[in-house]
């Protein structure tokens, strides 16, 4: 039952991050039509990254302290690329340069995007397995 429990923890985790990751690229592509100023834009993107980065970290350490590994190993580059993003002071969306950056983040969070959902379909798997093992 516990396994379960922390499938499901996961699977909502997953969610939050690729909830916060639409919102991103929302914000990004709203910015490219102009329908909002860079300045909007930019500090809306930037109150949410480090509750990503967090959320991403939590997910990581869920694995690590559930002991599933394979997961725990396909969450860890996502946060170590965070954690030097971070440490290189990379992590905020700069207000002057986000239409020279704009084509960089949106990708960035597209190619993040992929990555998640091929983690929650893993994580889903798993749930289910954990669910018909029982």
């Amino acid at each position: 039952m516990g396994d379960l429990f922390a499938w499901l923890i996961s699977f909502f985790l997953l969610i939050a991050i690729l909830g916060i990751l639409l919102y991103q690229l929302m914000c990004l592509a709203d910015l490219e039509y102009d329908y909002i100023n860079p300045y909007d834009s930019a500090s809306q993107i930037n109150k949410v990254v480090f509750p990503e980065y967090i959320t991403e970290g939590v997910l990581c350490f869920l694995h690590l302290i559930t002991g599933h590994w394979v997961m725990f190993l396909l969450c860890l580059p996502s946060s170590c690329y965070n954690a030097t993003l971070y440490s290189e002071r990379r992590h905020l969306v700069d207000v002057t340069e986000i239409f020279n950056q704009l084509p960089w983040e949106k990708k960035r969070r597209l190619y993040k995007l992929g990555y998640l959902v091929i983690i929650l379909a893993l994580s889903i798997f798993w749930m289910i397995w954990s669910i018909v093992d029982e």
